[in-house]
């Protein structure tokens, strides 16, 4: 496993869709394990295919709940319900958050590694999570989506 380095905001590839993946093979698990491990390095909860420059239809998040490492491979929002709207921030956007309203709860199909398919679901912080890094992969950012955006030291005077 190694740290890959994170593209940030104004790279064309955070702005591009991301193909499916079709190969579930080492490459794909190395990638995973790449991203989980850069994640974690960057006190992330969450890094999508493009943040690392590879247009693929892949996702980890960790949110440090009861699910842990969740992987994503080809992942589609199949339910939304209920509005939360809550601060965001981004490994790829670093010192700007902003509030972005999100579904409070969501459904998402996906791939595992190996290409079987699962469900789950996710509340609050998992929701805003899933629906994050789902963008990513279509390409749009939260700050194309957030209603008010803070720098660091608009965030710091508020609390």
């Amino acid at each position: 496993m190694a740290t890959r380095n994170i593209v940030k905001r104004g790279e064309d590839v955070l702005a591009k869709k991301c193909r499916d993946v079709t190969n579930f093979d080492d490459r794909l698990w190395t990638l995973l394990d790449d991203m989980y491990e850069t994640m974690k390095a960057a006190n992330g909860v969450g890094l999508a295919g493009p943040q690392v420059g590879i247009l693929r239809r892949v996702v980890v998040i960790d949110v440090g709940d009861e699910n842990g490492k969740i992987e994503l491979i080809n992942p589609v929002v199949t339910m939304m319900k209920g509005k939360q709207h809550e601060l965001e921030g981004c490994l790829s956007v670093p010192g700007l958050w902003g509030y972005v309203e999100r579904p409070a709860k969501v459904r998402v199909k996906a791939q595992n590694r190996y290409g079987k398919e699962f469900e789950i679901e996710g509340e609050e912080l998992l929701a805003i999570a899933l629906c994050h890094e789902i963008d990513h992969l279509n390409g749009i950012l939260f700050v194309d989506k957030a209603d008010q955006l803070l720098t660091q030291e608009q965030l710091e005077e508020r609390k």
